[in-house]
């Protein structure tokens, strides 16, 4: 359910995107975390001041972030799309940014005082002819 609700919250916050220049769909990419105790707002503040910006600079586009308002993973949980030009661009693009010396950096002083991310969930998708998002 949420991550319905996220694919069409970032459709609509796109304003009905259409394809690339080069006429292909992008590839999107659903991920979820669930934070450790306490943690979430750690987590948040990383991804406000440095995961975003060390993302778009290995070509990694920014769609939508979110936390749910309800239920029990309302205090752990954090959801966001990117989106790749291809898959094989974001495998690329994920290579880069985990050996990027500013997200290694960002990420050992975010977590001094312990981890922050139990679980991450990854689901890759392919818009549909008839979604606005492309």
């Amino acid at each position: 359910m949420a991550m319905i609700a996220a694919v069409f919250a970032a459709g609509f916050w796109m304003g009905g995107q259409r394809a690339n220049a080069a006429g292909k769909n992008r590839v999107y990419e659903l991920r979820t975390y669930t934070a450790n105790d306490g943690k979430l707002g750690d987590l948040q503040s990383r991804f406000r001041n440095h995961t975003m910006a060390i993302f778009e600079k290995h070509g990694m586009k920014n769609v939508w972030y979110g936390v749910p308002q309800d239920g029990p993973t309302k205090d752990n949980t954090l959801t966001y799309l990117l989106s790749f030009e291809s898959r094989d661009q974001a495998k690329q693009a994920w290579a880069a940014f985990r050996d990027d010396p500013d997200w290694k950096k960002a990420a050992a002083a975010s977590e001094v005082n312990g981890r922050l991310v139990k679980k991450v969930e990854s689901v890759y998708f392919d818009p549909t002819d008839y979604s606005p998002l492309k």
